[in-house]
């Protein structure tokens, strides 16, 4: 079984995501489907067809992260700690064009949210930091071209 690093506050989203599906989500659309049936003729009942197909999604998300879960290898970031990027990592790059300054923190590819600041450990900007210290340069291939980035902080908090 193939096993996916993951922080412990990503495995805890997770497992409380499948516990919200499992005892929220999924009675709810079942009764959703059940009123819908009583409203008669199914092939043109629309909430009917809204709810099955949010049946669907519910039951596939709870099997994928069925799946993932027990798969889960909990890396303890808290014991980390180091000059060297690796995964747990927070690291603060300038990019080299824009002087723009980003702090990203390094996590499994199941729990990682651009939004929260969270890249994956298989993501190109990862890849290119993974084993780099404060003051060294990566390139980054991206679509518009290759990013330059220098490295200014590394922290395991």
């Amino acid at each position: 079984m193939q096993k996916f690093p993951m922080t412990a506050e990503g495995l805890a989203k997770l497992e409380e995501e499948l516990k919200q599906l499992k005892v929220e989500e999924r009675p709810a659309v079942i009764r959703a489907i059940s009123e819908a049936r009583a409203h008669g003729d199914l092939s043109e009942n629309a909430e009917y067809h809204a709810a099955r197909e949010k049946q669907s999604f519910i039951e596939g998300r709870i099997a994928e992260l069925e799946t993932i879960i027990p798969a889960a290898e909990v890396i303890d970031v808290s014991k980390l700690s180091g000059d060297q990027v690796k995964f747990g990592a927070r690291v603060t790059v300038v990019d080299e064009e824009t002087e723009e300054e980003k702090t990203y923190r390094i996590v499994g590819q199941y729990e990682a949210d651009m939004k929260l600041g969270s890249i994956s450990i298989s993501s190109p900007l990862a890849k290119a930091l993974i084993g780099k210290k404060v003051g060294d340069n990566v390139e980054v291939p991206a679509p518009g071209g290759a990013r330059a980035y220098e490295i200014t902080a590394v922290a395991f908090r």
